[in-house]
């Protein structure tokens, strides 16, 4: 008779027997990662409870709280394991054990805890916790003993087969069967697992050291490039020092500098005022500029071209509409067809022109068709388009691709594109693409670009991040900057700024609209996509013929509502943000901002989609009190262009400065006030209970 028999009959009553004079048993060590402590849910959160019974019916771990008290209810004899906590002859012991041990100790269908109950005689309890559990033993002495002994074995061996195994396999509740006795390990292999040395430290030296032997292994073979094609004109070469600061001081305040971390600065090239002395050697290139019309290049354009024939990686930084698409393209055109290598040979394209949206990007192909050299081929890859479509055109061959990161990134995983082929990259509104959150992709696409490609990286904007991603992905480049690198709108825009109600917004962009001469065009701006729909569809009940423009469109739709707008079928467009940058619309004559944009970088860009290529245009802008905090940041943008600024605006920012300087002093470190808002006047104008300046 086994000690649990001893101490109760058959319907579990104890029976009354003297004490056991047996001597106590030597405590119990915890094995490795088993540790006594409080029971789980104090001080480890308890996240349930599980009793586990054996009635030899092969059934896994049960609930005792449910089924078996049914089992009690309908007249059925308790198990044979089963101990209340009220029967117990000795205290429980209690072991917290970490969670990953558990699986062990129930074993496959609750077949180990079955084996411990029936061999020790005790009774085992599962409290399972968020990251440890505790094991409760209840039964006598001896028994109690004998269960820790088995719990001890199956905890340790756990341990050794977790650690020093040379894999694990997938039965993680423990127990041999038929998969573990035919390893493929050897049986000296299993032995010299068990005792091997703890894991060497990682040498990252080598690694990095490595990776570099890598990357000169995977481009050992490239074809050889030529970047330099720039034959300076005799009219430009003769220009003086102090012309040629004149000419750049008279030109919109063009800076220019080296930006070579090593050695000796470079002398930046001088610019080209004219066509002709750009282009003067190329006559296909002069043959479709005449074309086109043009009578000058812009002032960005006359210095970049000569830094980019020259073969150096620029930096060009300019207002939007100021147009630096084509001071990279042209550039890139020649630098293609100067490749020793022919065109049939190359096994893909040469030229590749990242773009953060795909209104941009199919603006950039149509400049591209518009100024086509030599017959080279360009398609734009986009997010949103026919993917197989895109496939198609890929294997047909080209030799220009305009993409958004995403889509690019897409094919290039999918091996559809070719990258090794690329010599002339640029990445066009940096700045917007790091908005986007598009870095990850133009790493991965970069690694299959070569590192010895010539690279352009346009902006309207000189934020930190730009400035980060310019050192990792160009060599030594050279910085052409138009104005200044503060933040700046453009100064043939004349900017309005009107104090208005939340409520009082539609009746000023419809008095607007009905003082709108015939030949006015204007996009208006929101903030939000149901805004965009709601203002359109008030509109179109009005009787005026408008279009909409946000990301919720479908590509379709958003390719028709900008080419009504470009082919004056309409001439009012409301559109959120994704309209702010890279829209080339010429003659837009207004710029209605509904909404204040979400920062002050996205201000610039609206503003700037009129007055483009000198022409002359103007902004409306309505601030409400829950956008006093953009104010501080207002004013100097109408002060850079020359712009009146309101006397309110002054106002509000003082106040605005003010409310956030007390936030600070208010809570030093800070964190969060009252109600969880973030200090420093994030709450805007919600307070109606301040005075805001206006």
């Amino acid at each position: 008779m086994s000690d649990w028999e001893a101490d109760y009959d058959e319907d579990g009553v104890a029976v009354e027997k003297p004490a056991n004079a047996a001597p106590a048993p030597a405590p119990w060590q915890s094995p490795q990662n088993a540790f006594y402590g409080v029971k789980v849910g104090t001080k480890f959160g308890a996240a349930g409870e599980v009793g586990f019974w054996g009635d030899g019916g092969g059934r896994g771990p049960t609930p005792r709280t449910d089924q078996f008290t049914r089992r009690i209810e309908r007249g059925a004899p308790r198990p044979r394991a089963f101990i209340d906590e009220g029967m117990r002859s000795s205290p429980s012991v209690t072991i917290t054990v970490d969670n990953s041990h558990i699986g062990r100790i129930i074993g496959r269908g609750g077949s180990k805890i079955r084996e411990i109950e029936e061999n020790s005689g005790a009774r085992i309890k599962i409290n399972k916790g968020v990251y440890k559990g505790e094991v409760a033993i209840f039964g006598s002495s001896v028994s109690q003993q004998k269960a820790q002994e088995m719990i001890k074995d199956l905890v340790a061996n756990d341990n050794s087969r977790f650690h020093n195994a040379p894999g694990r396999g997938r039965d993680c509740g423990g127990g041999t069967n038929e998969r573990d006795k035919k390893s493929v390990w050897s049986t000296a292999q299993l032995q010299a697992a068990n005792v091997a040395p703890a894991h060497a430290t990682i040498d990252w030296d080598t690694i990095r050291a490595n990776m570099h032997n890598y990357k000169e292994l995977k481009w050992k073979d490239v074809p050889p490039m030529i970047k330099k094609f720039y034959i300076e004109a005799e009219s430009v070469s003769k220009l003086t020092v102090e012309e040629v600061s004149k000419w750049r001081k008279e030109n919109n305040d063009i800076f220019v500098d080296d930006l070579k971390e090593e050695g000796e600065k470079r002398p930046v090239p001088k610019p080209c005022p004219t066509f002709l002395e750009a282009f003067e050697h190329y006559p296909d290139i002069m043959e479709s500029i005449k074309q086109v019309g043009f009578s000058k290049p812009t002032p960005i354009q006359s210095q970049a071209w000569p830094v980019l024939l020259s073969g150096e990686d620029l930096i060009a930084i300019a207002q939007t509409g100021t147009g630096k698409t084509l001071a990279y393209l042209l550039p890139g055109f020649i630098h293609m067809d100067g490749q020793p290598i022919p065109r049939a040979e190359r096994g893909g394209p040469g030229m590749l022109v990242l773009t953060p949206t795909r209104e941009l990007a199919l603006q950039i192909e149509m400049e591209c068709n518009k100024y086509r050299y030599k017959g080279y081929k360009s398609i734009c890859i986009y997010g949103g388009g026919d993917r197989r479509g895109q496939i198609n055109l890929v294997k047909q061959g080209v030799d220009i691709v305009i993409a958004t990161p995403g889509r690019l990134n897409d094919l290039q995983m999918n091996d559809l594109l070719n990258l090794r082929s690329i010599t002339y990259l640029v990445l066009d509104e940096a700045d917007r693409m790091l908005d986007m959150g598009f870095e990850p992709q133009i790493m991965k696409i970069l690694i299959d670009i070569r590192p010895d490609r010539q690279t352009v990286m346009t902006s309207a904007t000189w934020p930190p991040g730009v400035r980060r991603l310019s050192k990792s992905y160009l060599k030594d480049p050279m910085m052409v900057y138009v104005g200044t690198l503060d933040l700046m709108a453009v100064n043939t825009v004349q900017q309005k700024v009107l104090f208005v109600h939340e409520e009082e917004k539609k009746s000023y962009v419809f008095d607007f609209i009905r003082n709108m001469l015939p030949e006015d065009k204007v996009i208006v701006f929101v903030g939000k996509k149901l805004v965009a729909d709601d203002l359109s569809s008030d509109m179109c009940l009005q009787g005026l013929a408008v279009q909409s423009l946000h990301g919720g469109h479908e590509q379709c739709d958003r390719e028709v509502a900008l080419k009504d707008f470009k082919d004056s079928r309409v001439r009012i467009l409301v559109a959120t943000d994704l309209a702010s940058r890279g829209l080339d619309v010429h003659d837009v004559t207004h710029v209605f901002n509904y909404d204040f944009p979400r920062n002050i970088e996205e201000y610039v860009h609206r503003v700037g989609r009129t007055g483009r290529a000198g022409r002359s245009g103007a902004a409306v802008t309505l601030i409400t009190r829950e956008n006093w905090r953009m104010a501080p940041e207002l004013i100097p943008i109408l002060e850079r262009s020359g712009q009146e600024v309101p006397v309110e605006l002054i106002l509000m920012a003082e106040r605005y400065e003010k409310h956030k300087r007390e936030k600070e002093l208010s809570n030093p470190r800070g964190g969060y006030g009252q109600g969880g808002r973030r200090s420093g006047g994030e709450r805007g104008g919600r307070d109606r209970g301040q005075n805001w300046g206006f």
